[in-house]
């Protein structure tokens, strides 16, 4: 039995603790990372998904935006600067990932197969997980931490005026990533019973 790919997933984790010493370049990083996102597999191959790499002064941009933003979705001071706290691990990170659906696509499939028009927003959803488990991956794997992280639709207008979105863009991740600086947390798991059957 070849478990070559659940050992690879298996070091793909929620890493909070984010620096900016990773040894791959920028270019590296979007040569690495294009590729899987383009042989990431979407309904129909419709390639509804979408990605910006953000680097540098890009990067802390989109974490000044969300730290703005939610200034005022917090109940008071010190809840605020426990969330700037947090962010701010997020901006500690070397580059974040958005992650879009161009719903233009999606809204095309809707009109061309009408049979099937209610799935094709819950198949672009499937394939943006597909898409950053792949990403996620790939980055574990070359020893580059990241997180998942979702402030959509908090932020989505600031965005798109910021980084020149185009408006049929849907944005539905951010994923900070950098070097490790603290491992992950440990993980629980359902019992077997509990989370799946097998029938005969």
């Amino acid at each position: 039995m070849n478990q070559e790919y659940l050992n690879l997933i298996k070091q793909r984790r929620s890493i909070y603790a984010l620096g900016k010493d990773i040894k791959l370049s920028d270019q590296e990083i979007v040569d690495l990372l294009e590729p899987v996102i383009s042989e990431s597999p979407t309904a129909f191959n419709s390639q509804t998904t979408r990605a910006v790499f953000l680097f540098g002064q890009a990067h802390d941009q989109l974490w000044d935006i969300v730290i703005a933003r939610l200034k005022s979705e917090v109940p008071n001071e010190e809840a605020y600067a426990k969330t700037v706290a947090k962010l701010n691990t997020f901006k500690a990170g070397h580059g974040t990932i958005m992650y879009f659906t161009d719903m233009a696509a999606v809204h095309q499939l809707e009109k061309d197969f009408v049979l099937y028009k209610d799935n094709f927003y819950d198949w672009s959803e499937q394939a943006q997980g597909i898409m950053t488990m792949g990403v996620w991956t790939t980055l574990a794997n070359n020893g580059i931490g990241a997180s998942l992280q979702h402030y959509n639709p908090l932020i989505d207008e600031e965005v798109a005026k910021a980084f020149n979105i185009p408006a049929n863009w849907r944005l539905r991740a951010e994923m900070p990533f950098g070097s490790i600086e603290a491992p992950a947390a440990g993980k629980d798991y359902m019992s077997a019973d509990e989370r799946f059957r097998v029938i005969k």
